[in-house]
């Protein structure tokens, strides 16, 4: 997998979107406050995530668990899911926090979830707590999914 460093840009039919390190930050961030809500009471595992949307806000959510684990909800698709019943129907980023302080990719089924509303170029941001310092590794979607499998993939007239 390729990680990037510097300017990240995610090229859009209307603009160009520009996720530079103090933006990454500022999602990891907000990715962190979120996770602090996780409800987690069987894996004590909590993730956080953030994701920018096609309105320029900022959706963020958390993992919440249930007894019938099926039922339980990752972070990532929390927070896509507030932005897309918000209207919004293109996510920039998406930043992924986790309370082991590593990099926590996203499951299949989030990625799956990603390739709904994302471009290939769309950004993932992992973040680690290294030295009480927060390092934040951006990639692409299609960094995870070089083959993904999503709308245009089907023949539906």
């Amino acid at each position: 997998m390729n990680s990037r460093e510097g300017v990240f840009r995610t090229e859009t039919k209307n603009k160009n979107i520009q996720i530079d390190e103090k933006l990454a930050q500022e999602l990891t961030t907000q990715a962190k406050e979120a996770m602090k809500n996780a409800y987690t009471p069987y894996s004590n595992f909590q993730v956080g995530a953030a994701v920018l949307a096609q309105d320029g806000k900022v959706y963020t959510g958390c993992n919440i668990e249930n007894a019938s684990y099926g039922a339980t909800i990752c972070a990532e698709r929390t927070a896509i899911l507030k932005a897309i019943s918000q209207g919004n129907r293109k996510i920039y980023a998406v930043a992924i926090t986790s309370s082991s302080h590593k990099h926590t990719p996203p499951c299949g089924m989030c990625l799956q979830v990603m390739c709904e509303f994302m471009d290939n170029e769309g950004v993932i941001i992992l973040s680690e707590d290294v030295s009480d310092v927060m390092k934040c590794t951006m990639y692409s979607l299609a960094d995870f999914l070089p083959n993904r499998f999503y709308k245009d993939s089907m023949d539906i007239k």
